[in-house]
């Protein structure tokens, strides 16, 4: 089963900095080896929803320049669906990170062209699973959620109160530790899928824990796009109709190997099978 999908979100062009340390305030280290990459909320997740198997559509914008062409080249060699993404004049969104040796990161966002989504250009079947975030305008996600009818996942990221729209819509919440604890009201959320790092994740319903993984040992060298990793994998899974146990610990798997060594981790495509057979 290949469960269709939207995915709104942000796009990003990543400029990574890869050092020993992060410097302090006012300190400058000279040891950085410099990557590009596609980045950003929405593109990340859309990428590996794709590649795990799911018919991805993504919702957003880019620039009219080379950063744009570069995403949207990304992208479809993914397996995504493109056509949903409007070119608009602001430049295509930029993500500046510093990445030390531990696989620690510091970002620092320029939105760009992801703020000037036009949500009366957003074409879509309403009845088709949304998975969103927070990096883009919050009136665009709330007329999506506002237009759907199919299951709305939210990753609550970056951590912001959020409107009655979305607690009304919102079937599957996704979170970290300190963005479940900004949000007291996710207690009473229908299921909430937390994230505890090393030590894996849970399923919350209303507050009650219905499922458990363990966290999946592994060399950490970037924790760039994990949490993008795992919420993708978790609503893919869940759409194939996996149980939930299964899907959470499929999306811990996947989430672990993207932060493992470039040059020993599968490819996302490979982890697929995680979904069915975890």
């Amino acid at each position: 089963m290949n469960p269709r999908l939207d995915v709104l979100g942000a796009i990003n062009l990543d400029l990574l900095a890869h050092v020993q340390r992060a410097p302090a305030p006012g300190e400058t280290v000279a040891d950085g080896v410099l990557t590009r990459e596609p980045g950003g909320k929405g593109a990340n997740q859309a990428a590996a929803a794709a590649r795990l198997g799911g018919q991805v559509r993504l919702i957003g914008a880019v620039g009219a320049d080379d950063a744009g062409t570069q995403m949207l080249a990304s992208l479809r060699e993914a397996g995504v669906d493109t056509a949903g993404v409007q070119t608009v004049s602001d430049p295509t969104g930029t993500a500046l990170i510093v990445v030390d040796a531990d696989g620690e990161n510091s970002i620092v966002v320029c939105a760009g062209a992801n703020l000037k989504i036009d949500p009366a250009a957003i074409v879509r079947d309403p009845a088709v699973p949304v998975l969103t975030q927070l990096e883009i305008d919050a009136e665009v996600v709330d007329h999506v959620a506002r237009t759907s009818t199919g299951l709305f996942a939210l990753n609550v990221s970056p951590a912001r109160e959020l409107s009655a729209v979305l607690w009304k819509r919102t079937g599957l919440f996704i979170v970290n530790e300190g963005e479940y604890a900004a949000l007291p009201r996710l207690a009473t959320a229908p299921l909430v899928a937390l994230t505890l790092g090393a030590e894996g994740a849970v399923l919350l319903r209303r507050g009650v824990r219905v499922a458990q993984a363990p966290g999946v040992p592994t060399s950490v060298v970037s924790t760039v796009g994990a949490g993008d990793a795992f919420a993708a994998a978790l609503t893919v899974g869940l759409l194939q109709g996996v149980d939930e146990e299964r899907a959470l610990a499929a999306a811990c798997a996947v989430g672990a190997a993207v932060v493992a060594d470039a040059r020993t981790r599968p490819p996302l495509q490979a982890l697929a099978a995680y979904l069915p057979q975890v």
